[in-house]
């Protein structure tokens, strides 16, 4: 039977969370200085900004499953395949709907101006650009490395 200590041994999941966890921090400075607008809430609810939170951590995943598993493993497959889809869904599909989200909210004044009530303003920033995702995917390369050469050496 496993025991929690044993997920706090976990390579592979700490990589993760200690990805996350940095790109997250990075993210509410550089929404800081880039709007001025210092928000810890943008921790655990933003998404968008720089760097790609998605990104560091698929991107973790892969490169400690490498490590732990090998390349040639299963392991080390699923995670490429999954760190593919979602760096591809973050510059894609999210990023374009934070767009038409842009668009949508400019209009929506000039179509209700006076009538009625306007709806809440939609989420703009949903996706990343692509160097947001890339900035993502080194940091969640880095860190699964720098976590094998001092911790789990």
């Amino acid at each position: 039977m496993y025991s929690v200590s044993a997920l706090f041994q976990n390579y592979c999941l700490i990589s993760v969370a200690c990805a996350w966890i940095l790109a997250q921090i990075i993210k509410v400075f550089t929404g800081y200085f880039r709007e001025d607008d210092f928000s810890f809430i943008k921790f655990f609810s933003g998404t968008g900004g720089m760097p790609s939170a998605h990104s560091a951590t698929v991107c973790a995943l892969a490169v400690s499953s490498a490590w732990q598993f090998g390349f040639g493993s299963f392991q080390f497959a699923i995670s490429v395949l999954l760190a593919t889809i979602v760096m591809s869904d973050a510059t894609g599909v999210r990023f374009e709907t934070g767009k038409q989200a842009r668009i949508i909210n400019q209009i929506i004044p000039e179509i209700f101006s006076g009538k009625g009530d306007m709806q809440a303003n939609l989420k703009e920033l949903i996706g990343h650009t692509p160097f947001q995702v890339v900035v993502g995917a080194i940091l969640g390369i880095v860190v699964p490395v720098v976590l094998k050469l001092t911790v789990y050496h």
